[in-house]
């Protein structure tokens, strides 16, 4: 039902009331990356993120969760959903390899502004992929958002709504 104004339609919409504006939201996906750890010495050593997620779609099994992933587990994420799914992932941060280089002033990869700047562009990729109606279908996602150990293993599969 549309009324008409002065040539323009304009769609009637019914009055909010208080649950609706004050109720929980109808479906929400909030996933922060935090908390960065390095962890290691030498060429072993690398830095984690904290991955948590609340949401309240059915698709999730879990409405919070909680885990840790290193960079090379995004990547992972990226080459598994550009492999099973249709849909157009977005780039990751780059791996920096300049700042790997020996004799630099300062701490390469495992500097502060450089794993602040990096958390926040993980944190922009993880939020531009769950987001996307598709990918929320993918068994891989749920995995890195949800399971303690990313099992690489895996079979690919949809992920049903139940």
């Amino acid at each position: 039902m549309a009324e008409t104004i002065a040539g323009t339609r304009r769609l009637i919409s019914k009055a909010q009331n208080l649950h609706d504006a004050y109720g929980p939201p109808s479906n929400f996906l909030e996933i922060d990356v935090g908390n960065p750890q390095t962890v290691g010495v030498g060429r072993g050593r690398f830095t984690t993120y904290e991955i948590r997620v609340k949401t309240n779609l059915p698709i999730f099994k879990l409405k919070e969760s909680t885990v840790r992933r290193r960079y090379s587990d995004f990547e992972w994420l990226r080459n598994e959903l550009e492999r099973e799914s249709k849909v157009v992932v977005p780039p990751l941060p780059g791996k920096a390899l300049l700042r790997q280089l020996p004799f630099r002033g300062d701490d390469g990869i495992f500097d502060d502004s450089f794993i602040e700047e990096r958390k926040q562009a993980l944190e922009q990729f993880i939020n531009k992929v769950a987001g996307h109606p598709l990918a929320q279908n993918e068994r891989c996602l749920h995995m890195f958002l949800q399971d303690e150990v990313i099992d690489k293993n895996y079979t690919p599969s949809k992920i049903r709504h139940t």
